[in-house]
């Protein structure tokens, strides 16, 4: 008689085969082609019942988190690091070198034919949950270690403050494309194409794209950046959670996975709940010589604006009021409404001193919306143009701005500026975003659609930083302006010993009348001094203004670096002089 040979089948089954004779049976047992074919079966059966759609549906919610992740850590920093070149090159690099080393992760952890994939399972489903407690880890620490870190180093510390933020989280939730490929493929009666890959990245992508929206619209105008980084890792975690309690999925730890997922979605909860008190920061500061609380905040894809408010004086009552902006104070005023802010004084006297007939004005960039109201109310018909939607709400309901008397056009000033409905008899520049100008608002082009808004005779009143020990840095401002706009006086208070100072700057295409005598008589005592030795002493451009400057288009910069270095140098003052309470938003 011959040997009989076993060997196993699916479910448990044996199949005994004659001797050498193997392609005949006995009674009803399947030969080794009849095994193969029910192999194959069996395992087309498996495809169509596991849930690959719910796994989907998880990489989609995932690629969500990451865009949103992404979004929030760059609002979260720019308080402390600003947004010059140098620091999105960091947050870039952080970002890029996360996701490169979670997709090589992914990918060894699903190398080898020889990992179930229940086991590829596990990870996936568990690895929104690590992302989750990584977030909240980071949340615990960065109110507190940010600010020393902005001291330290602008540049190292951006780099240190977004491996904080988005190290782990990134890393986690891009290994999860590489194993959902593998999750397919192994579940797959067949391998074609990409095996997958190209719907995986695409089904992340997408969510990716809905994330931005998502926070941009959902989140960012309603919640601190605290509350909307916790609200990602909440969403995270349930993620995880929803994938252990599907008894579809099979998992080969369910309750290892379900555990962290319930662990960080209580941590996300409770730190939600107690954001206010943890963090302190809708608690009362001292900045210079006064007590402040934050009265208000609104956020909006253009930073977090908060509205402080001093304690009032024990003997009249009076307080004072800020438009803070991430780290920039854009105006101040008492609690009679009146300007405390030297600027705002200069560009009316200016305004005025140049063209004493002055009947229409544009004024870009709001702000609080005192400039706009000062010329409204000499009877100049106002436009401004603001970018910000927060900002005309912060103006009216804090500041008495009245939208009657000036007409707001939410718009990018440079997108307004080119297709400028009428000549305007001056138009007011005042825009600031982060450490200064962005960078598209101060090239020849920019000028050039500025001088076409101008009326015959119109000027344009600039309000500008210049760093007196940084010469260099205001020379490309000048000399770019002058390329467009050749007529330029310059006009800078003496402040003894500051040296990052407003500069007011009249520029037209025409030659510059003398400037006219102006009196305003509701000038604050504190800067009347300032204001008209000021006027009485403009200065023209000269070889050392002009010194080293260089022309700046949008096709190409050659100062962007030394912009850039201005715009560290002004952050870093910033860090050093405000408490570290008003920079979190």
């Amino acid at each position: 008689m011959g040997r009989e040979t076993f060997f196993p089948l699916p479910q448990g089954e044996r199949v005994r085969v004659r001797g050498r004779d193997s392609h005949r049976f006995v009674g009803s047992l399947r030969p080794r082609r009849s095994y193969d074919r029910f192999r194959a079966a069996n395992r087309a059966n498996y495809t169509r019942s596991f849930p690959l759609a719910l796994l989907y549906a998880i990489i989609f919610v995932s690629g969500s988190a990451i865009l949103a992740l992404e979004l929030l850590a760059s609002r979260i920093m720019t308080p402390y690091f600003g947004v010059s070149l140098y620091i999105w090159t960091g947050i870039l690099s952080i970002t890029l070198v996360s996701l490169a080393l979670g997709y090589w992760i992914g990918g060894r952890c699903a190398a080898g034919k020889s990992v179930a994939v229940e086991r590829l399972t596990q990870l996936y489903t568990l690895m929104p949950a690590v992302a989750a407690l990584a977030i909240v880890a980071a949340c615990l620490a960065y109110p507190f270690l940010f600010s020393p870190l902005a001291g330290w180093s602008l540049v190292l510390g951006a780099f240190a403050a977004c491996l904080m933020l988005l190290f782990l989280p990134l890393l986690a939730t891009s290994a999860m494309n590489p194993l959902l490929v593998a999750i397919a493929l192994r579940t797959s009666n067949r391998q074609v194409g990409d095996a997958g890959a190209g719907k995986v990245f695409f089904v992340s992508t997408i969510g990716s794209v809905c994330g931005v929206l998502i926070t941009a619209f959902g989140m960012i105008p309603y919640l601190s950046n605290f509350a909307a980084t916790l609200t990602v890792a909440l969403a995270l975690a349930l993620l995880s959670l929803a994938a252990a309690m599907a008894p579809s999925i099979r998992l080969g730890a369910r309750s290892a996975v379900g555990a962290t997922a319930v662990t960080a979605a209580l941590a996300s909860i409770l730190l939600l709940w107690q954001a206010d008190t943890y963090t302190g920061r809708m608690a009362s500061v001292s900045y210079g010589g006064n007590t402040w609380r934050v009265e208000a905040s609104y956020g909006s894809l253009f930073g977090t604006v908060k509205i402080l408010r001093s304690s009032a004086d024990a003997d009249n009552g009076r307080f004072s009021r800020i438009y803070f902006q991430d780290g920039l104070v854009q105006n101040t005023v008492d609690s009679n409404g009146k300007s405390m802010s030297f600027y705002t004084y200069a560009l009316e006297a200016l305004a005025y001193a140049y063209r004493p007939d002055l009947r229409s004005a544009l004024v870009l960039g709001l702000g609080a919306g005192v400039v706009p109201m000062q010329l409204a109310r000499r009877g100049a018909t106002v436009d401004v143009v603001e970018i910000d939607p927060a900002s005309p709400r912060v103006a009216r309901e804090f500041f008495g701005f009245d939208p009657a008397q000036a007409r707001v056009h939410h718009a990018d000033a440079r997108t307004f500026l080119r297709g400028c409905p009428q000549r305007f008899d001056v138009v007011v520049v005042d825009l600031f975003h982060g450490d200064g100008t962005p960078d598209y608002l101060v090239t020849r082009e920019f000028f050039r659609d500025l001088r076409n808004c101008l009326s015959g005779r119109g000027v344009a009143v600039f309000n500008t930083f210049a760093d007196l020990e940084r010469r260099t840095i205001y020379a490309h401002f000048l000399a770019t302006m002058r390329a467009e706009l050749p007529h330029i006086a310059l006009y800078r208070p003496e402040w003894p010993g500051a040296t990052h100072v407003n500069s007011f700057v009249v520029a037209a295409a025409d030659p510059l009348p003398a400037p006219a005598k102006v009196t305003l008589d509701y000038v604050p005592a504190r800067h009347s001094e300032a204001l008209w030795s000021m006027l009485a002493a403009p200065r023209p451009l000269d070889a050392n203004l002009l010194a080293g400057g260089r022309i700046v288009t949008d096709a190409r910069s050659a100062a962007a670096h030394d912009m850039a270095l201005g715009q560290l140098v002004y952050r870093r003052s910033v860090v050093e002089a405000l408490p570290p309470a008003l920079l979190l938003n």
